[in-house]
């Protein structure tokens, strides 16, 4: 990075391009004194500091999700043209400044370079502004203070003269920005309208459509790749007809479900393993499961077979008033159920 006195090189001064790197073959740039004045003039305006970030995350967190912490902040109000370009005063944050101060040792720092991202005229390459910065160790071209160009830096073009520049305005207007954005909005806008165009682009070349084709064709093409070309209709049923069948079939089930357990219940009270009916009822409740797992495990008590009172024991059985007998006793072991718990049950079958 290039630094005089309290001040950093941001863009360098001429004509610049990217001969190496991802962003080889652009460019080429241009910024002179003139645009230099309109960026400063523009900045002045600006009520929040311009952002460097770590490796252009602030272009890349829509993308990946992950956050973009700032390693400096620039006063936009501290812009200055030189004869080799523009500078500004950063204000580095202690892990940025650890990360680009040499080791005490003579090691080198983890980071050397700053690259700036800025919209640029399509046809003359003019810088039209400077929306924020990047700490990375991948330079695209020689000139000191700049490296890798960021790929969200796109060509505004215009229908107007040479000598007219696109103003901010129009910019905001083109991205469906609010009118007061930010120059860190402005950046991600171009971000996500590139993303975009590169994954139009990508689906496109997957599905075998050709650029002037019309896009009901890419709609056609895309049908036919998730379908597997053409299905066979005679496969298939209109889906009114299906969830009627659905239906149909989910209430036989519940039905059939409901007889079986009926029928499972009156086996228990006549062979002794379901106490009474309170216990039944209980059990119904419980579900199909349920029930069956206690016929399979409860003992057939011969007391309760057979009984007049729909499985409860004689109460010549009983002994004194309300306590149960050894049938009783039995049943509430089978059940895992306290013998208070079944004098209640039975009583308020009575």
């Amino acid at each position: 990075m290039q630094v005089t006195e309290d001040k950093t090189r941001l863009i360098p001064a001429g004509t610049f391009d990217a001969p190496r790197g991802s962003m080889a073959g652009q460019g080429p740039w241009h910024l002179d004194a003139s645009g230099a004045e309109a960026i400063i003039a523009r900045a002045a305006s600006r009520t929040t500091d311009i952002a460097i970030d770590y490796e252009h995350q602030t272009l890349l967190s829509e993308v990946n999700g992950q956050p973009a912490p700032a390693s400096g902040w620039v006063d936009p109000r501290s812009l200055e043209w030189r004869d080799d370009g523009l500078y500004g005063r950063i204000e580095w944050t202690e892990t940025a400044k650890a990360a680009i101060t040499p080791g005490p040792n003579g090691e080198p720092p983890a980071y050397r370079y700053l690259s700036p991202v800025f919209p640029y005229h399509a046809e003359t390459g003019e810088v039209l502004d400077l929306l924020h910065l990047a700490l990375t160790n991948t330079p695209a071209i020689d000139e000191g203070a700049i490296t890798e160009l960021a790929a969200a830096r796109m060509a505004i073009s215009t229908d107007a003269q040479e000598d007219d520049p696109v103003k901010r305005e129009e910019l905001i207007k083109l991205l469906g920005l609010a009118s007061d954005a930010t120059d860190e909005q402005i950046g991600k806008g171009l971000a996500a309208l590139k993303t975009g165009a590169q994954q139009a682009k990508t689906l496109r070349e997957a599905l075998g459509v050709k650029d002037d084709d019309k896009p009901e064709d890419a709609v056609a093409a895309l049908k036919s790749q998730a379908t597997g070309g053409q299905p066979d209709m005679t496969k298939y049923v209109p889906k009114a007809v299906y969830d009627e069948t659905a239906q149909q079939l989910a209430a036989l089930k519940a039905n059939g479900d409901t007889a079986e357990m009926d029928r499972l219940v009156e086996e228990g009270l006549k062979d002794g393993r379901i106490a009474g009916k309170a216990t039944a009822d209980w059990l119904k409740a419980q579900g199909m499961a349920a029930l069956k797992a206690h016929l399979k495990d409860a003992p057939s008590v011969a007391a309760l077979k057979g009984t007049q009172t729909d499985g409860k024991a004689p109460s010549a059985d009983k002994g004194k008033e309300g306590e149960l007998s050894d049938a009783d006793l039995a049943v509430c072991k089978a059940m895992n159920i306290s013998p208070e718990d079944y004098r209640k049950a039975n009583q308020e079958d009575a």
